[in-house]
């Protein structure tokens, strides 16, 4: 029956004109995006060759993103999404720009590294203020574009190319860095914003859902509040996200690791960037043809278990392989919780309330990965990289066993 043939089509959502555009905006902007992290990151330990200052990057954005993130949410219902997120990105490439400024040879010589740096840190805040806005956004149309039937299919090919990104974005910035420096690579970085914003303007116009002045802004968060702190599954799939990459995000401690510990340089820092997102897209490939049907609550839990561990093996190996090997698994894994933690939150969110949920979304996302980013800057600087690493694997255990028992409903979840 044509209903049948829809869900078990693994191409079913890119077959519309208009996701096609909106999933080749995203990959273009986030590929640029993830250049630009991977390449602040090693910047910045450059300039100051102190791990905790790696930390400040993460705090720097995450502190305007968390702030805005559920008044941006009311913005976002009462918004046309297509002009707002068209905002969003040019703003993004005003950053870039900027940072392309402070990258080149004149800006050196007038300005000392730690100047430079501390430019950078301003730039990273306007980012978080803009990613408050632009990242609810694109998960708010996607739910907007695709019927229901296929909401499923376009949920995993929207990880996929966020991962397909990130492993391209991580993966190249360190041959780009090798080859052309921080200003060829910024460059590039500003062409692609360009690119994604040119996809993106090609979709159609969305206009909201709820009148502006329909309700007052803290009515309207309040209500996008309760429906998180109501919905069980909603709130302990979000909560299990911000502890586990809280406590577990060796990632931001990756330049350390390839210059001081591995030794292998700006190339090798970025394989092992791109390494979780290679695990992560491979994961969703196979997810694309073959989705979970039965248990996908339990199998949150369990992968992100297993996570938790690959840092623990990551953080005490000695060998780039195993380094390398360890940080695909735990991509692998992170995959798997993405697609049913995204799953969820699409599934059980009303259409008029998308974008106040997708912004309490965004906020424990930015929570998890910045607060995470800093954490683990303070934490290597009071106990050492590697002992910071491993402890945060232990958390990450400690969240799971808690989620477990505490969260019944999420680990039966099934949909």
């Amino acid at each position: 029956m044509p209903t049948t043939r829809t869900k078990n089509d693994p191409f079913a959502a890119m077959r519309i004109a208009e996701y096609r555009h909106l999933m080749l905006g995203r990959f273009l902007f986030i590929m640029g995006l993830r250049m630009m992290g991977t390449l602040v990151g090693w910047w910045v330990y450059e300039l100051t060759n102190e791990p905790f200052a790696i930390g400040l990057i993460g705090l720097s954005e995450v502190v305007p993103a968390v702030s805005l993130s559920l008044y941006a949410g009311h913005v976002i219902d009462i918004s046309e999404k297509r002009k707002l997120l068209l905002t969003g990105v040019m703003l993004y490439l005003g950053c870039a720009v900027l940072l392309l400024g402070l990258s080149t040879h004149y800006t050196a010589t007038q300005l000392s590294n730690h100047w430079i740096a501390f430019s950078i840190y301003i730039v990273i805040f306007f980012t978080g203020i803009f990613r408050a806005f632009t990242g609810p956004t694109f998960g708010t149309m996607v739910a907007s574009i695709v019927p229901k039937e296929v909401l499923q299919n376009a949920i995993t090919w929207n990880q996929g190319i966020w991962l397909s990104a990130s492993v391209i974005g991580h993966a190249s910035v360190g041959f780009l860095i090798a080859g052309m420096g921080h200003t060829g690579s910024l460059t590039i970085i500003c062409t692609l914003v360009i690119l994604g914003f040119y996809n993106l303007y090609l979709l159609k116009p969305k206009p909201p859902l709820n009148e502006p002045g329909e309700k007052k802004t803290l009515d309207s968060v309040k209500e996008g509040l309760k429906f998180v702190f109501t919905t069980k599954e909603v709130l302990g799939a979000l909560t299990l996200d911000l502890f586990a990459v809280l406590f577990g995000g060796a990632v931001a401690m990756i330049p350390v690791f390839a210059k001081d510990i591995l030794k292998v340089g700006p190339i090798g820092f970025g394989w092992l960037n791109a390494s979780a997102d290679i695990g992560s897209i491979i994961i969703i490939i196979l997810l694309t043809f073959f989705p979970l049907r039965r248990n996908q609550g339990t199998k949150l839990l369990l992968a992100v278990a297993g996570f938790g561990v690959c840092i623990i093996v990551f953080a005490l190996s000695k060998i780039f392989w195993i380094s390398f090997a360890v940080l695909l698994l735990s991509g692998i894994l992170d995959g798997i919780s993405m697609v049913v933690r995204g799953t969820i939150l699409q599934l059980k969110t009303p259409a008029h309330m998308r974008g106040r949920v997708m912004s309490v979304n965004s906020m424990f996302i930015n929570s998890s990965n910045e607060l995470g980013q800093f954490e683990s800057g303070v934490a290597a600087k009071l106990m050492g990289v590697i002992p910071s690493v491993v402890f945060g694997g232990c958390m990450t255990l400690v969240v799971v066993f808690g989620t477990w028992f505490r969260a019944p409903s999420l680990r039966k979840m099934e949909y």
